[in-house]
């Protein structure tokens, strides 16, 4: 179990306050019971923003708190604890290692609206079913006026009512970043219903002109800024599928704590102890691997990359593992919405598909050591 310096643990443990009392599991019900296309409550980009989060990966010049990627996870973990929905992954993550890292003009003037909870701003990357960034076909077609934008992204988390999106097209094979207006004559944004009730959306790009200055990065500046906001996306959601594993695990050891059957309580049962010893055991290594892969980040090494894919791969086993010995272990009722374990179940699913699944990530490891 990794030991949190002084600065960290009071990361932890306001994360843990905050949301515990005000975004708990109960609040994230009510949500889904909605029917909201939002998919969380807007007063927590408020709340996030005075507590620092928001900006907790932008520099101090554009009002950032600067705070680095281990503490992001800290309180990734929580939200995920606590099946907490708002805009922390996709605009103080994505959207803020997107701008800090191509700088310039775009990050001066969205850089404190980050920080500040005023912008929501969603990347529009992936394309297809599965994660696949190096296959973008939307286009970015230089005219005398901007530059004009053509394609359909989907699944971009957060897209229902952003502010701003950044899109992912070619000019020919040259990658091109773009802070698009939703309100600009050719897009379109349509909600997309997941399984875990969360705001996605899909959007559509038809002849869509954008201005000069919309353009954050193109060529190998833009490839760079998407590879660190990729690596940074990994990281800090295995963080939030650790932390949903953690407390879907929880609840099932709390069970066996305490359920009887013939008099018995089931966790003295040797065969359910083991596989409650084993789930442990693999919670324990996620953790020991995310909290590395974040530390990489925030010391730009060079193993970040790869440990941000293992991180990511792990999170995404064990958090099956998790939910479905939560279920087993449970027997019927654990496939009930009156338990929490589903709302786990389908959050986990979503973040494993999130950014690339297991498979993905292992298959690019095993590339890189010759297998």
């Amino acid at each position: 179990m990794e030991i949190l310096n002084e600065d960290l643990g009071m990361v932890a443990e306001s994360a843990a306050g905050l949301l515990s009392q005000s975004h708990p599991i109960t609040a994230f019900r009510a949500l889904r019971d909605s029917g909201a296309a939002l998919g969380y409550d807007k007063a927590i980009v408020g709340e996030m923003a005075e507590m620092g989060w928001m900006g907790i990966a932008l520099p101090e010049d554009v009002d950032g708190a600067d705070f680095g990627f281990r503490a992001a996870g800290l309180i990734a973990e929580e939200m995920g604890k606590n099946l907490t929905a708002g805009p922390f992954l996709s605009t103080a993550i994505l959207a803020a290692t997107v701008l800090r890292t191509a700088g310039g003009d775009t990050l001066a003037q969205w850089g404190p609206r980050i920080a500040g909870g005023d912008a929501v701003i969603a990347l529009a990357l992936e394309e297809g079913v599965k994660h696949r960034p190096n296959r973008i076909a939307t286009t970015a077609t230089k005219a005398a006026d901007g530059t004009t934008l053509n394609g359909r992204k989907s699944f971009v988390v957060d897209g229902v009512d952003a502010d701003r999106l950044i899109v992912a097209a070619k000019d020919g094979d040259a990658l091109v970043l773009a802070l698009v207006d939703p309100q600009t004559k050719g897009v379109s944004v349509t909600s997309q219903v997941m399984l875990d009730h969360r705001n996605t959306a899909v959007v559509s790009l038809d002849d869509a002109l954008v201005p000069a200055e919309a353009i954050i990065a193109e060529g190998d500046a833009a490839q760079a800024a998407l590879d660190a906001t990729l690596r940074a996306g990994r990281a800090v959601a295995a963080a939030e599928q650790l932390g949903n594993a953690k407390a879907a695990a929880e609840q099932t050891f709390e069970y066996l704590r305490t359920r009887k059957q013939f008099g018995v309580l089931i966790g003295m049962f040797q065969a359910l102890q083991h596989r409650a010893a084993d789930l442990y055991c693999e919670l324990e290594q996620t953790s020991s691997l995310v909290a590395e892969a974040l530390n990489a980040l925030d010391q730009g090494r060079d193993d970040a990359e790869a440990l941000s894919r293992a991180a990511k791969a792990k999170a995404a086993r064990v958090g099956r593992q998790a939910t479905e010995e939560g279920v087993q272990m449970h027997g019927g009722i654990g496939m009930t919405d009156e338990m929490d374990l589903g709302l786990f179940m389908k959050r986990d699913r979503a973040l494993s598909e999130f950014l690339g699944d297991a498979g993905h990530h292992t298959e690019w490891l095993l590339k890189q050591r010759g297998i």
